[in-house]
């Protein structure tokens, strides 16, 4: 595999473009009818009114958008992208009528991938990865989040962690990495999920952190993962070796997981089916992004929705992402992740594509980086062939992608 080139792209200025920018100051999506976007040195010096732009930025090498629009790249905030196999059999299985709790007992679920993972070298991993990798860059994707979780000790977790890092080598993308060690139970712990969460907040996440592998750690707060006080202790464990804390909460049932995170500062929960009130208000309190994924509500057809209009009500910030994974969302695609979620979920066009832009940024903490189409920010845009905005959300299994820029490349 040949490594990409990470230099910036040449200084160009698009013009003749319609722009969503997503800056918070304009309204909606922040539009600019007959726009341009100029970069210099692998960032946006300027977005905004063609009629606007100043002169030292005239002389760039100039692009005619011919009226297309341009967006951020889409960020997909929430994947666990590295992983060996599939688990098509599982979902014969709830084909059949089985639960998720039900093959997971069964010695399915997230157990299964952790034996495919362990059986599988690093350069399995990645060969197994890209073409997932790939089919998201190819709808617009800059940046994406990726979580370990199926090694569950710590020589995979770090293998997983380390196949992650390595993607940046191999294609234009920014990669964020979440430590999932707090994911599930694995099988020699003999049913010891005490002990496990011992080595992961004492032995596992001390050494991940010192080798600079996560840029975050995650958790799984449910019946059959872990309890809120054992996330709590995990989550202690990352504020010591300075790592921000994210976590899957409320998904299958309300362990007030979403309020716990809140209470950690948390960057993100994702999932949130079943967050009450108390929960939504915590993380409105604490700038917590709530990241709806209905992939997941989808394929293993969830029934209760999650809080959305609570979410707008106190004003939490909504971010969508894939959740890609083998078990419970085998989805690569954010053009239909955004329409899943308009027509599940209820979301608004703007809040659709806000939520794979501007507020997936918010949810990594990357949001003074990217996300906007603002002066100072990555050169990361997506530029469509589409006459409005609402046809990113509106359509299925139809990907009008006419370009994409990554830092400027």
């Amino acid at each position: 595999m040949m490594a990409q080139s990470k230099d910036p792209g040449k200084d160009r200025l698009w013009r003749n473009a319609r722009l969503a920018t997503l800056s918070e100051g304009l309204p909606g999506l922040g539009i600019v009818e007959k726009g341009a976007v100029a970069i210099r040195d692998g960032r946006i010096a300027y977005a905004g009114p063609e009629a606007d732009l100043p002169s030292s930025l005239a002389s760039l090498e100039r692009i005619d958008c011919e009226g297309r629009w341009i967006t951020p790249g889409l960020i997909d905030c929430h994947t666990h992208l590295v992983h060996a196999g599939n688990r098509a059999h599982e979902f014969e299985l709830r084909l059949a009528g089985a639960t998720y709790e039900e093959v997971a007992k069964a010695g399915g679920g997230i157990v299964s991938s952790v034996k495919a993972l362990r059986a599988a070298s690093e350069e399995d991993l990645l060969h197994q990865t890209l073409p997932r990798l790939d089919a998201l860059i190819a709808e617009g994707v800059t940046t994406v989040e990726i979580k370990s979780g199926y090694g569950l000790d710590l020589e995979n977790e770090r293998k997983s962690l380390k196949v992650a890092r390595l993607l940046e080598n191999e294609r234009t993308v920014t990669v964020r990495t979440a430590f999932l060690g707090a994911h599930a139970l694995p099988p020699e712990a003999d049913g010891d999920k005490q002990a496990y969460i011992d080595c992961v907040a004492n032995g596992m996440l001390p050494v991940i952190a010192a080798e600079g592998l996560a840029d975050a750690v995650d958790g799984f707060c449910e019946g059959i993962a872990f309890s809120p006080d054992q996330i709590a202790q995990v989550f202690r464990a990352a504020q010591k070796h300075g790592l921000p804390v994210k976590l899957h909460a409320d998904q299958l049932s309300n362990l007030h997981g979403a309020k716990l995170a809140a209470e950690f500062g948390a960057l993100s929960v994702d999932h949130l089916e079943y967050t009450d009130e108390a929960g939504v208000i915590a993380m409105a309190k604490a700038g917590t992004v709530a990241v709806l994924l209905p992939g997941a509500f989808y394929f293993i057809r969830e029934k209760q929705l999650p809080p959305v209009e609570e979410l707008r009500k106190h004003g939490v910030r909504i971010a969508i992402a894939t959740d890609s994974n083998p078990g419970t969302s085998p989805l690569t695609s954010m053009l239909l992740t955004m329409n899943m979620s308009a027509t599940l979920f209820r979301l608004t066009v703007d809040e659709c594509i806000a939520g794979v832009t501007r507020e997936a940024a918010r949810a990594l903490g990357l949001l003074a980086e990217t996300g906007t189409l603002e002066a100072g920010k990555w050169a990361d845009l997506a530029i469509w062939n589409i006459e409005r905005p609402a046809e990113l959300v509106y359509r299925m299994g139809f990907n009008p992608l006419h370009q994409r820029i990554w830092r400027g490349q």
